[in-house]
């Protein structure tokens, strides 16, 4: 078991889906290797980036900006709403980022809305 970060050195870190994460850098890796977590998939090659032009990778963490509206439907996306595990797809029509949030069930969003936890 790992006892701190191996990018930033911080002690703040815990297992969630056989992943070491580190809340205060976002720094995720398998606990033998101390590697970042890599994928050879879409996000690779296109860039997505988020808000603030951090690139987005299937697996991380976000949290949207501002309250979204969904269309055809009255509910509405809460700004401060973190989503885990997002899935960074090509849609054709700007929604990025394809996700479940509790409640909303399976959703997609733009990057553009969307901030790296």
């Amino acid at each position: 078991m790992p006892s701190q970060c191996p990018q930033c050195q911080l002690e703040n870190i815990y297992e969630y889906n056989n992943l070491w994460t580190c809340p205060d850098c976002s720094f995720e890796w398998v606990e033998n290797t101390q590697a970042p977590l890599e994928s050879p998939s879409l996000e690779s090659e296109t860039g997505i980036k988020d808000s603030n032009g951090q690139i987005l990778q299937t697996g991380y963490s976000v949290i949207v900006i501002k309250d979204l509206k969904i269309k055809g439907s009255s509910s509405t996306v809460k700004g401060g709403t973190k989503v885990r595990n997002i899935r960074i797809v090509d849609t054709g029509d700007g929604h990025d980022i394809s996700c479940k949030i509790e409640g909303l069930g399976n959703i997609n969003l733009k990057s553009e809305f969307v901030r790296k936890a």
